[in-house]
């Protein structure tokens, strides 16, 4: 009523000062989202380009998907942390169907499709009949998600239908697919939540669901198809994510669930219900592209990225409650009046314009800014919350400020999606070169493809490329350095005795080469018996952890092999005093910690692939690359196991 107040009055409080201030109050997410694109535009030359762009479009687009998925469960009132997982799943279904079940693909994409409408219909049932907490049924879904695509996939990334992968192409060579499927998903949204009956149930059971139910709703059944809209937009997401990816990932869109659930907030909608739109989710899905996309251009620290992301996600959630309580107008549940909508349509508009004015105005600032200062590199690491990686940055960042080269560290996080936007990012800036550790060699391939079209040499380190042409590959054996740490480890024990294996993180190249390697190298050893085998994701507590447990129902194990030092570390704390005595341990990689712990004794011998020497030749050859001189296709880095007789003069 207030709002239409002033909109019908058009006072000296409503003049042209006034009308801008209550536009800027009543679009919240719109006014960050203007703000943010002219920030980023002043800031990085690189950012208004045609082809970056398009980039946030496409790293938006899965996000916007499982965003508005999400929006119709935070309009009810409800909640989904399951939709990452639920993503997972679908593409791991379709892949698994299309590939190794023989499925023709149109059935394996329906499949798919039912995959993630049952996961949504067990949650609605759940929070429905079961009368579990939506917290409670999704957080159970997004376990039951994610251990069934792993269990489907056996860890293992599988390559997705050529048919399907188109979904992640562009048409006429430069509009993306992505792009197009969020729209369309968008329009979906609007017109359920604005034109349907199911929409207006979503609303007035998240306004007041005792009232709805009282009033004729049922709403137990409105909440099962809710949940089954939230799970259908879940599989769209995952179908068109692999797609981008070439390959459906076991562990992909771990954390987008967050992601999605902060698009819809950052929108407006309201974690208490009732309030919420599909225009409002795409902004805030936007929000968070730009931001990433920006911080990347800006070569911002992967680490102050996650502080500035949800510093910026706080903001824009305490600016849309500052406005709410000044008693700006706020969208009307479901409301579709035709002058709410041209006023909606109108503001879209002025803030379009307003854009495009500001942008064209700061770009200037940029014309003719590049210069030929030094050569720019990218470095695509697969993360940086493991020492081997942290080393292969040091090593790198070393041997530029040697050479002079202006060079970029970004952290994948083990994400092959999040990995695909950074070197998106790389290509649009047009760098000299990339360096890429992948985080799976098949997902990289795309991103790879996108630079050799740009003529951007790429240097591989650590993990080779899959369907891409790499300039070089920077890299050591890890199925050699696997057999070597068997028969170092077999050998200690006299070649008889019982064995566990820590594994790394289920569908990584490296845990898969590592543990392949140690099961080749073991067959040479009939007498030592592999009695347990165990995930620990290559985290030192998690090694602690799964070390503890295995000691319970193999209190007499005689050796342990990690796939790398720091579970191995980790294993080492859980045996205590045995560790080094009784019980040997082989760890991989050769960090500083794990070669303090080989002097001390407690860990019998690391494989160590001197990971500084790979950041420093990768560096070396990608600058070769770019200045177009020869470069050696591959460039090995000696695998080498160390023991307490060699490891004081080892240089990692």
């Amino acid at each position: 009523m207030a709002t239409d107040t002033l909109k019908g009055k058009p006072g000296a409080q409503d003049g042209a000062t006034g009308g801008l201030r209550r536009l800027l109050l009543d679009n919240g997410a719109l006014t960050a989202l203007i703000v943010l694109v002219v920030a980023m535009s002043a800031l990085s030359g690189d950012f208004l380009t045609t082809d970056n762009l398009l980039n946030v479009g496409v790293q938006a687009a899965v996000t916007a998907i499982l965003a508005f998925g999400v929006t119709f469960v935070i309009v009810s009132a409800g909640i989904d942390l399951s939709v990452g997982s639920v993503a997972a799943l679908s593409a791991t279904v379709l892949a698994w169907s299309a590939t190794e079940a023989g499925i023709p693909v149109v059935l394996a994409v329906l499949l798919a499709v039912a995959t993630g409408i049952a996961c949504g219909l067990v949650n609605g049932f759940l929070v429905s009949y079961g009368k579990l907490p939506p917290f409670i049924a999704t957080l159970a879904m997004l376990s039951v998600g994610r251990g069934l695509s792993l269990v489907i996939s056996q860890g293992s990334p599988i390559a997705f239908p050529d048919s399907v992968s188109h979904l992640g192409d562009t048409l006429g060579g430069w509009l993306p697919v992505p792009v197009l499927v969020m729209i369309v998903m968008g329009l979906i949204t609007a017109f359920v939540l604005g034109r349907t009956y199911i929409g207006r149930s979503m609303y007035a059971i998240g306004g007041n669901e005792e009232a709805a139910r009282l009033s004729g709703l049922r709403v137990k059944r409105q909440k099962l198809a809710i949940y089954a809209f939230s799970g259908l937009f879940a599989a769209a997401a995952g179908i068109v994510l692999a797609s981008r990816l070439s390959s459906a990932q076991p562990q992909a869109a771990q954390g987008y669930e967050l992601d999605a659930i902060a698009a819809v907030v950052i929108g407006g909608a309201s974690l208490a219900g009732g309030t919420g739109k599909a225009s409002g989710t795409l902004i805030g899905a936007l929000i968070l592209a730009v931001l990433r996309n920006g911080l990347n251009l800006l070569s911002v620290s992967a680490f102050w990225q996650q502080v500035v992301i949800g510093a910026v996600i706080a903001l824009a959630v305490l600016f849309d409650t500052l406005r709410r309580k000044a008693g700006a107008g706020t969208p009307a549940a479901g409301a579709s009046g035709g002058g709410n909508r041209g006023r909606q349509a109108l503001t879209y508009v002025i803030a379009a314009v307003v854009a495009v004015a500001v942008v064209g105005a700061t770009s200037l600032l940029h014309n003719g800014s590049s210069d030929g200062r030094s050569q720019k590199i990218g470095l695509s690491l697969s993360t940086l919350n493991n020492p081997f990686f942290v080393q292969i940055r040091n090593g790198a960042e070393a041997e530029a400020k040697k050479l002079g080269v202006d060079l970029t560290v970004t952290d994948a996080q083990n994400d092959a999606s999040q990995q695909a936007n950074q070197l998106q990012n790389f290509t649009s800036e047009g760098l000299s070169s990339i360096i890429v550790n992948p985080v799976d060699s098949d997902a990289a391939g795309p991103s790879v493809r996108s630079a050799n079209k740009d003529d951007i040499p790429v240097i591989a380190v650590d993990r080779g490329v899959n369907k891409a042409e790499a300039s070089a590959l920077v890299a050591s054996d890890n199925v050699e350095g696997g057999q070597l740490g068997a028969r170092a480890l077999a050998e200690k024990l006299g070649g008889k005795g019982t064995i566990v294996i820590l594994q790394g993180q289920a569908g990584t190249s490296a845990s898969r080469e590592r543990g392949a390697g140690f099961a080749a190298g073991l067959k040479e050893y009939p007498g030592i018996r592999v009695v347990a085998k165990q995930p620990a994701d290559f985290d030192r507590t998690k090694g602690l952890d799964v070390m503890t447990n295995l000691l319970q129902a193999h209190p007499d194990v005689d050796g342990v092999f990690a796939e790398n030092d720091e579970m191995a570390l980790g294993a080492i704390k859980a045996l205590g005093s045995k560790a080094g005595k009784s019980v040997q341990v082989v760890g991989f990689d050769g960090t500083p910690d794990g070669l303090k712990a080989v002097q001390e004794g407690t860990l019998f011998a690391s494989v160590a692939q001197q990971p500084r020497e790979l950041g420093r030749i990768a560096v070396q050859n990608a600058l070769r690359a770019a200045e177009e001189k020869k470069v050696d296709k591959t460039v090995k880095v000696p695998v080498k196991v160390v023991t307490a007789e060699n490891v004081a003069g080892f240089e990692g």
